[in-house]
């Protein structure tokens, strides 16, 4: 089978060490071999169980693998370096003491945290990988494969809908064995499971701590803690609550988004279920697949706005506000319908004026750009390029 290549749109620098984040499966060790020739770098893979191994027992042979290196020879990728936290201090002292770059990549923040925080005062930037875009995709894109089985590459090299619906629940007991449990993460796999199912089946709702702890058997402090694993292991984000000058009562807790369409799916044992057109569920998902890309779109090109929801005490509610330093305020209705009208953007309209300096729009599924009154409805291909990409 012949493998697909796709033209990444994050840049990444050859002339600074940077560490480039991602879940799994989003291609960063692709990305990396294409920038990065293995015959000119010292290329050091920690997925691999010998290197592994060879590294945590003395992790001072990277000091003089590096002082080995050739004059010419100028980059080190660490794949994977979450996997010895203990390498970031001889990468600190590296980067301090010779003129090498490092290159490292991760798919968990969550041991890192302690380690890198000297090493990323200054010294090397910070990137955030995620699943393909559209544009990514290009011609290979479809909406829904992408609403039934997300966006991660494998899926795209896949031909049957049954591949990739395996391919995603292999993916998730991947993560669990991996990210979760052989990091010990978790002092019981069990409960951590149920929570997933959980979490996927709350996905995109505001989130109530204590009814999911009821649900899953736990106590509230775990479950924040169980969120912080997600959160860490780049499987989820939190959007939280406009905290803006809003006159009525609004909720303040947040929300949890799992990174990709398909990962909830199999999380929640949802594959095998049609996605159909005009259902709820189906509005879900392209909500969802939304709010995704855009978060894309600002990790690689606008990483100084931010993501909030806002929700009344009487459910009208914003699905997404960015806010932008210096600029009108973006408030985004999402809509999977492929024809708006009027009367669905009433909540959205009733809104906008109770935040000052904001600009409303709709991105929906509909084929041309229309305009009411003072909301446009997007094509949401084209409103995502013009509100959040650099040209």
């Amino acid at each position: 089978m012949q493998k697909l290549k796709f033209e990444r749109i994050l840049n990444l620098p050859e002339d600074h060490s940077f560490i480039l984040f991602g879940p799994r499966g989003v291609g960063k060790s692709t990305l990396l071999t294409e920038q990065f020739k293995l015959n000119q770098c010292l290329w050091i893979n920690l997925l691999g169980a010998a290197e592994e191994e060879r590294y945590s027992r003395h992790p001072d042979t990277l000091m003089a693998e590096v002082q080995a290196m050739p004059e010419d020879h100028h980059h080190i990728v660490i794949d994977e370096v979450q996997k010895i936290p203990k390498l970031l201090d001889i990468v600190h002292q590296l980067i301090e003491s010779t003129d090498k770059i490092f290159v490292l990549s991760g798919s968990s923040a969550r041991k890192l945290k302690k380690n890198a925080s000297n090493l990323l005062a200054g010294r090397a930037f910070v990137f955030n990988l995620s699943t393909l875009t559209f544009e990514e995709l290009g011609n290979f894109f479809d909406l829904h494969t992408a609403l039934c089985f997300g966006m991660l590459p494998k899926i795209y090299q896949l031909k049957t809908d049954i591949q990739r619906s395996q391919y995603l629940k292999s993916y998730a007991l991947t993560y669990l064995k991996e990210e979760v449990w052989a990091e010990q993460f978790v002092r019981e796999l069990n409960p951590f499971r149920y929570f997933l199912e959980v979490a996927a089946q709350c996905n995109g709702k505001i989130i109530n701590f204590s009814k999911i702890a009821r649900d899953v058997g736990v106590d509230h402090k775990t479950v924040e803690n169980y969120y912080s694993i997600l959160e860490d292991t780049l499987l989820g984000f939190f959007i939280p609550a406009y905290d803006g000058s809003f006159r009525k009562q609004i909720n303040k807790a947040p929300k949890f988004y799992l990174f990709d369409t398909g990962v909830v799916r199999a999380l929640s044992r949802m594959t095998s279920v049609p996605v159909r057109e005009k259902t709820s569920y189906y509005g879900e998902l392209f909500e969802q697949f939304i709010i995704c890309e855009i978060r894309k779109y600002l990790q690689y090109y606008k990483d100084e706005y931010r993501m909030t929801y806002l929700c009344t005490k009487n459910d009208k509610e914003i699905d997404l506000i960015i806010q932008r330093p210096a600029k009108e305020t973006v408030l985004i209705e999402i809509k999977s319908s492929n024809d708006v009208q009027p009367e669905q953007l009433k909540a959205l309209r009733s809104l906008k004026d109770e935040i000052p300096n904001s600009v409303a729009i709709c991105l929906s599924r509909d084929p041309h750009k229309k305009v009411y009154e003072d909301i446009t409805v997007w094509p949401w291909q084209q409103g995502i390029v013009y509100f959040f990409k650099d040209f």
